[in-house]
């Protein structure tokens, strides 16, 4: 008997050793396999920028090089002339959305205003259709006021894109602060427009900031809209990236690729930091 016991206690112990490797080995795969996909393509990107030829079957760049960062960074090059429209447009489509956002996300916080889920789900419009079929109708009104091709239409198209998240976060942003202190400050003898300047606004000021921050990284990245509208005489970094990659031009491609996600990694770490929990419970209501 005790023999039949101590026998099934080792097959037990068997079978428990046996899911608990594979439960690690699965575990490895998976967290592998993962790493690949988040970080692979990041690897190969490295590789093309420093890569001054690289052929097939080679699995590494058969000549290492700095060569076409020098053509980037050029002063006379497509690169950096890219670069300073590319940043002109997302600052003033920052600005243009915030104009917008600040006085309708603190309007919308109230949940008194008469259709309020209705103006809300307006500016989730243009996130409900195809951008390839927003973006051919809006270059088509476009060309009829004279905006094709302009900086101001390209400024437009990108602020349209970037309304649904900097008017949606400043709701938040406002529904999250504490109604107590405008009454307290109504109370105490100040004004609407004191009240709101000095002691909502500053209240509001982080989830604007994240909200701006989204805003320009969409600006900076946006492609589809700035070659219906703004292509040829708009040149961004995303157009141009699509331009180099297209000629077979690699190592250009890559480098511009970079150049666009350091300050995405950089201004998501600072949305990280001013996205409170309290602004984020309120997205939706």
């Amino acid at each position: 008997m005790s023999r039949t016991v101590t026998m099934e206690r080792s097959s037990v112990n068997a079978i428990g050793r046996f899911k608990l490797r594979w439960g690690f080995w699965g575990q490895t795969l998976f967290i592998t396999l993962l790493a690949l996909a988040f970080f692979g393509p990041v690897v190969n990107l490295l590789l093309w920028t420093v890569a001054e030829s690289w052929f097939f079957p080679h699995a590494v760049p058969n000549e290492w090089g700095l060569k076409y960062w020098g053509q980037v960074f050029n002063p006379y090059s497509d690169v950096s002339g890219s670069l300073f429209t590319s940043v002109m447009i997302a600052l003033a489509s920052v600005m243009v959305c915030l104009l917008v956002s600040i006085p309708a996300g603190y309007a919308m916080s109230r949940r008194s205003m008469p259709w309020r889920l209705a103006f809300m789900l307006l500016f989730l419009l243009p996130q409900a259709f195809p951008n390839l079929t927003v973006y051919m109708n809006m270059a088509r009104i476009f060309y009829s006021w004279n905006l094709n091709g302009t900086i101001l239409g390209v400024i437009l198209v990108h602020s349209v894109h970037g309304l649904m998240y900097s008017v949606w976060i400043s709701v938040a942003a406002f529904s999250a602060i504490d109604p107590m202190l405008s009454r307290a400050s109504r109370n105490l003898g100040a004004g609407p427009i004191y009240t709101f300047i000095h002691v909502v606004l500053p209240q509001a000021t982080p989830g604007l900031i994240a909200a701006s921050i989204f805003v320009f990284l969409e600006s900076l990245d946006e492609f589809t809209g700035t070659f219906f509208v703004g292509a040829p005489e708009v040149s961004t970094l995303p157009l141009l990236l699509y331009s180099a990659s297209m000629e077979g031009n690699y190592q250009i491609s890559s480098i511009t690729a970079l150049i666009l996600l350091v300050p995405s990694i950089g201004f998501m770490l600072l949305i990280n930091r001013f996205m409170r929990p309290e602004v984020l419970s309120k997205l939706g209501q």
